[in-house]
């Protein structure tokens, strides 16, 4: 596995777990996209850097607290495959729980892409794996 790629995607996830929007995308490349094309509800989509921050922060202005817990991290060639549960605490204080997987597609130490699924077998199948 590549431990550089690790790292830079593990960044991440704690720059976001602290809700340090400027760190939460450093490592991104000039064309990156974040591919909310599968989620549900109202951030479906393809969005750049700038609206990427937008959407990340929209969405963990929502709760009174949420905090993604990586499950493992699978290399799959270019891309970090990222199972983990998002923990998040409604306004109301209802709490929430949600098993998504997601991919970093990183070249040259920058990340291109970060991809969304709603489930760990489809991530994996789109990044040519399987359990």
């Amino acid at each position: 596995m590549s431990e550089e790629n690790v790292e830079i995607v593990r960044a991440s996830i704690d720059a976001y777990n602290r809700g340090q929007w400027d760190l939460v995308l450093r490592d991104a490349a000039p064309g990156f996209e974040l591919d909310l094309s599968r989620a549900m509800g109202p951030n479906r989509g393809v969005y750049g850097p700038d609206q990427a921050r937008r959407v990340l922060e929209e969405f963990a202005g929502q709760w009174k607290s949420v905090r993604i817990e990586p499950d493992e991290f699978i290399e799959a060639g270019d891309e970090v495959i990222v199972p983990w549960t998002l923990h998040g605490t409604g306004r109301e204080g209802i709490e929430v729980q949600a098993r998504p997987t997601w991919t970093f597609t990183i070249r040259d130490g920058a990340i291109q892409r970060v991809s969304m699924y709603q489930e760990r077998q489809e991530a994996l199948k789109a990044a040519g794996r399987s359990e």
